[in-house]
């Protein structure tokens, strides 16, 4: 099963299958999250959902139920 993925403020989106990695989804559209352990320890690739959960991209899969997801990348300097 594939949904969209929208990257803002980009506004970027591109077809992922539910499971796929997040973080390999940016990547295959062009998008750069910053990374750091790629284990979600450090933090670096924290994105917000449009509902306002906060994730890790390099440890959450595409979720499944639903036919698009948002996703709202930050600005850290620090990476």
């Amino acid at each position: 099963m594939t949904i969209n993925i929208r990257f803002l403020p980009d506004d970027v989106t591109v077809k992922a299958e539910v499971g796929e990695s997040l973080l390999d989804v940016a990547d295959r559209a062009g998008v750069s999250i910053p990374t750091g352990c790629l284990m979600g320890t450090c933090h670096a690739c924290t994105v917000e959902l449009d509902d306002g959960e906060v994730i890790r991209a390099c440890i959450t899969p595409v979720p499944p139920g639903k036919e698009e997801l948002t996703i709202h990348l930050f600005s850290d300097p620090t990476w």
